[in-house]
């Protein structure tokens, strides 16, 4: 993967570039959020790492920014905070994934990897889904309501494209995680309600009486009509 690595710190930056390049990634690294900016919409990337503080523009900005740019970009950010709060802003901005440092070695290499896989195995023919009245491009992460445009996050097209994959029942939290996030233990259930309710409110006629991305009680979630 092509990989774009903005973190201000010098010696973690430059152990990231060693990490990754060692994994056989192609790696450009920026130390600040104007630059990484310029960088991420000027060239083509498979994967940004981001840190969450940065100097001149912090990390919430530049997520917004690449992804007005280059919607389907993964984002993949980095901090030293680790509330909900943060991570909640952090999703709403864009990004598709959160890693809280200090972060294992293991774990970043982990992550990164489930976005390789995906890439690799993105399908060659338009993923297109119709229900109550959105049409959803999940090859091209957008989704299209009463002739309105919006983008869908790589975490989002996951949720959708599972759930539609196994619609004859409902999916767990826990497998949603598993399949989607790529991860199992270290994430709490509540992070898939929150990517879920961000969804809802890109597709859904009426967020609060969801007619696509069910809810099944005690159970998890389910495409389509209860």
């Amino acid at each position: 993967m092509r990989i774009l690595v903005v973190e201000d710190e010098h010696r973690l930056r430059e152990g990231l570039v060693d990490l990754l390049s060692a994994a056989d990634h192609d790696v450009t690294a920026v130390g600040d959020g104007r630059t990484a900016v310029e960088t991420g919409i000027s060239e083509t990337f498979d994967l940004v790492l981001l840190d969450l503080m940065l100097p001149q523009m912090d990390g919430i900005e530049v997520c917004r920014r690449l992804r007005q740019s280059r919607p389907s970009l993964p984002i993949l950010m980095l901090t030293a905070r680790g509330s909900e709060d943060e991570k909640v802003a952090g999703f709403a901005a864009g990004a598709d994934d959160y890693v809280t440092k200090p972060f294992g070695v293991r774990e970043l290499l982990a992550r990164i990897e489930v976005f390789a896989r995906r890439a690799s195995s993105a399908p060659a023919e338009r993923e297109i889904l119709e229900l109550d009245g959105c049409t959803m491009d999940l090859g091209r992460h957008h989704a299209i309501r009463n002739g309105d445009m919006t983008h869908l996050t790589a975490r989002e097209v996951g949720i959708l494209r599972w759930l539609h994959r196994h619609q004859n029942r409902a999916v767990s939290r826990s497998e949603l995680l598993e399949r989607v996030w790529g991860t199992s233990g270290d994430l709490q259930t509540r992070t898939v309600d929150m990517t879920v309710a961000k969804l809802r409110q890109k597709i859904e006629r009426d967020p609060t009486a969801p007619r696509i991305v069910v809810t099944v009680t005690g159970a998890g979630y389910a495409w389509g009509e209860d």
